[in-house]
């Protein structure tokens, strides 16, 4: 499978991603990435929609029901060189589902999250996994 996107940036201003039918606008200067997400910020957001999507998927394979998933993701940048480090995610699914096996569902998101896996070999994840109703 390859992806496929396009990107252009406005010189002074700001830039923007086109996948599919979608347009993602970004920060490139200072005053864009003040409204704007930058680059960082749109790398760990890929992290959270990659999880996001395990969960939809993976509540169909583990039979599991579920009203809304949401993430809180934290990156940790060093400055020399300039990198993200390590990354930590909060994890919260609603439900009231007693079939929903959070160990299980972890090690699924971990084992088989494309962007996860990618990211993983970059810096270190380490995350939670909450249910609530």
């Amino acid at each position: 499978m390859n992806y496929i996107l396009t990107a252009t940036a406005n010189s002074g201003d700001f830039g923007g991603l086109t996948i599919k039918k979608s347009t993602i606008a970004f920060g490139t200067t200072e005053k864009s990435a003040k409204e704007l997400p930058n680059p960082a910020e749109l790398f760990l957001g890929a992290l959270a929609s990659c999880i996001l999507k395990n969960v939809e998927r993976f509540s169909d394979l583990l039979k599991f029901n579920y009203d809304k998933s949401s993430i809180k993701v934290i990156g940790i940048r060093l400055e020399r060189p300039p990198r993200i480090d390590k990354i930590h995610y909060e994890l919260t699914i609603h439900s009231e589902d007693e079939q929903l096996k959070i160990p299980l569902l972890k090690k699924n998101i971990e084992k088989f999250g494309t962007i996860y896996n990618t990211v993983n070999l970059a810096c270190g994840i380490t995350g939670t996994i909450t249910k609530t109703i």
